[in-house]
């Protein structure tokens, strides 16, 4: 076992806080069910084991005054008048040691009762955020918390207007590589969510794998704008067809429909197509508001110029009365 201070990578001056950081860095990068490096299991032990030392403020300090190898194990000096039976430290010195001897107790963290030891499932549990660090309630260390969750993952994908107002199946690829049918349901919200259970990254620790998060985009739409359940449409019409009145064929997300243009409609007149918007999770559906664009000949014509001129001194009106 090499020196755990080389194994991580620190100086012996480092403190907790970056001895922590190191090793979550570490055991992340050459965890075996994430690393494809052919030694990750061998590397893997070794920065756990070195954090067993390194990471227990007892176990640590016992090391760096020689007490313990690299391994935990107690080392032997040979002093003269102590006991050595079983492990030769960590027990009572036997009768008969020397003087003033009799009753000294060596332990570094190991099996005795009053000793605060490393646990590897709390190693662990921090490590992933699913012990008393990460603000979970009800859990303390050493009680064995199950392996924490594998993370969330991202994802986006665009739909149309059509499909957010009847719903669809969308194709989307995960960043973990795999490829999913998507079902969004009718009326769905612009960047809204959609939580796939399970399909996210795996846990490093044998735990439950993490969600996919598909946020719904919905692409610009070329006729409507989307203000809530409702639908908006600027709907060019001609000057006579405002004038005199007339039916025309609107376009909605389901079809054209027939619209009556009441005669004398002004330009920006609205016209309210109820049901024709968005559906809502009642089961109704928002409308959709038609604003009247008058639209003048792309060539200037004669009489209709004739005629201006002569409203306009004969005939003279302000629209922007009243306005400042």
């Amino acid at each position: 076992m090499r020196d755990p201070y080389a194994v991580l990578g620190i100086q012996k001056s480092a403190d907790m806080v970056e001895i922590k950081k190191v090793y979550r860095k570490l055991a992340k990068k050459f965890h075996p069910d994430q690393s494809k490096d052919p030694k990750a299991k061998e590397k893997f032990a070794e920065v756990s084991a070195a954090y067993e030392i390194l990471g227990d403020e007892k176990k640590r300090a016992a090391f760096d005054r020689g007490e313990i190898d690299a391994e935990g194990k107690p080392r032997f000096h040979g002093f003269e008048g102590f006991g050595t039976e079983g492990a030769g430290f960590g027990r009572r010195s036997r009768a008969g040691g020397g003087p003033g001897f009799q009753h000294f107790e060596f332990n570094f963290g190991g099996e005795h009762p009053g000793a605060e030891g490393l646990n590897a499932s709390d190693i662990f549990a921090d490590l992933f955020g699913t012990g008393p660090a990460s603000g979970r309630r009800g859990r303390t260390r050493g009680q064995g918390a199950p392996p924490p969750r594998g993370e969330d993952v991202n994802v986006n994908v665009t739909i149309s207007l059509a499909e957010a107002a009847k719903g669809t199946t969308a194709r989307v690829t995960l960043p973990t590589g795999r490829t999913l049918e998507v079902a969004v349901p009718a009326g769905i919200e612009d960047g809204k969510q959609i939580r796939l259970k399970r399909q996210g990254q795996p846990s490093p620790l044998g735990g439950e794998p993490g969600d996919a998060m598909v946020s719904v985009q919905i692409a610009k739409h070329p006729y409507f704008r989307v203000e809530g359940r409702d639908l908006r449409l600027d709907l060019p019409v001609t000057l006579y067809e405002a004038v005199l009145g007339t039916k025309v064929n609107a376009p909605t997300l389901e079809g054209t429909v027939e619209l009556t243009v009441p005669p004398g409609s002004n330009g920006g007149r609205t016209l309210r197509l109820r049901g024709k918007g968005l559906p809502r999770p009642n089961g109704s559906a928002g409308d959709l508001l038609v604003s009247l664009k008058i639209i003048l000949p792309d060539e200037a014509d004669s009489e209709l110029v004739s005629l201006m001129r002569k409203w306009e001194s004969q005939k003279p009106y302000n629209p922007r009365t009243g306005m400042k």
